[in-house]
């Protein structure tokens, strides 16, 4: 199902490109969010792109006029270029803190909600790094273009790892109430995810990292082009309490899976992500036996060792690094 949506929002996204790009020659448009990624999950919620109007530069931006005019024309564009194609399209602009919003209305799969696009209209700072992006009537930097480059970068130097890794945190996300936006989990793994690794390692960094980070302070533009932090959804506190509790039952899992226990590890990660359609519990029953087995080890290893737990619930360094994967408990 991925693979339909994922090629009808190109489709659909290359269709207002082109509106835009013919609304407004000599521009560019980028492409940016969960499809350009390379991490977009099913059901699709949207696809996002944005156009870098050229003959705008000297006229529009900060202290001169906003981004109003340009978003309408945007708007018109769309609604000329695509209404044939999609009878029942809605354009909105009006109340948009940045975004021009597309509904289609014309779900890929029937019964199913259609995803939407979010379009930006940018203007290029030439004083500094990056763009000018809507905020109602003003502007605001920001850098999506470098953004993308820097996402493609970590696939490449992880082996796709990273995309991998961002889709199960985002599922976890999406799956607990979104405590942080997509954009939030990206930028914390471009701080920490710069190698090859397991999925399970991956996670595990990601977890251990992003509570250090939100600990202290919520996350900056990782291309230090933004003038405020990335926003969260939910008080910054609670969001790492959430993270540590997700934490805690990952650390379970992979003690779980290094003892030997994998059907009690496979039932601490579907209690993390909450998702029975991703990872649905283990059988009851196998997961009875196993608490058996795991109680029957404890106690002859503490005839073995008298005051030594059979199991550390915590997990070492060297731990880490052993070639295990989430794919074994159906990831």
């Amino acid at each position: 199902m991925l693979q339909t949506e994922l090629g009808e929002a190109k489709k659909r996204r290359g269709l207002i490109g082109a509106a835009l790009l013919k609304e407004f020659p000599g521009s560019r448009t980028y492409v940016n969010g969960s499809v350009a990624h390379g991490d977009a999950l099913t059901p699709l919620t949207d696809v996002d792109l944005g156009v870098v109007v050229a003959e705008a530069v000297d006229s529009h931006g900060p202290g001169k006029k906003g981004p109003g005019d340009l978003k309408d024309r945007a708007a018109n564009a769309i609604r000329r270029e695509l209404g044939p194609a999609y009878p029942k399209l809605t354009v909105i602009v009006e109340g948009r803190k940045r975004s021009i919003l597309v509904r289609f209305g014309d779900p890929v799969t029937a019964g199913e909600k259609d995803f939407t696009a979010d379009v930006i209209v940018a203007i290029d700072n030439l004083e500094a790094e990056g763009l000018y992006i809507p905020r109602y009537r003003e502007w605001d930097r920001a850098h999506p273009e470098e953004h993308t480059r820097m996402v493609k970068n970590a696939i490449d130097k992880t082996d796709v790892l990273y995309a991998r890794a961002v889709r199960l945190l985002k599922h976890w996300n999406r799956c607990n109430d979104m405590p942080m936006c997509s954009w939030n989990v990206k930028a914390l793994a471009l701080g920490c995810l710069d190698e090859p690794m397991t999925q399970l390692q991956a996670l595990k960094v990601w977890f251990g990292f992003a509570i250090d980070e939100l600990s202290v302070a919520e996350t900056e533009d990782p291309a230090h082009v933004a003038d405020k932090p990335i926003k969260l959804n939910k008080p910054r506190r609670e969001v790492v309490a959430q993270l540590r509790e997700a934490g805690a039952k990952l650390d379970q899992a992979i003690a779980f899976e290094n003892f030997g226990y994998p059907v009690l590890a496979w039932e601490q990660l579907a209690l993390m992500f909450g998702d029975e359609d991703m990872m649905p519990k283990p059988d009851w029953y196998k997961v009875t036996a196993e608490q058996a087995r795991k109680i029957a080890d404890d106690k002859a290893a503490q005839h073995r060792v008298t005051g030594t737990p059979a199991l550390v619930t915590g997990v070492g360094a060297g731990a880490l690094h052993q070639r295990r994967d989430v794919s074994s408990w159906g990831l």
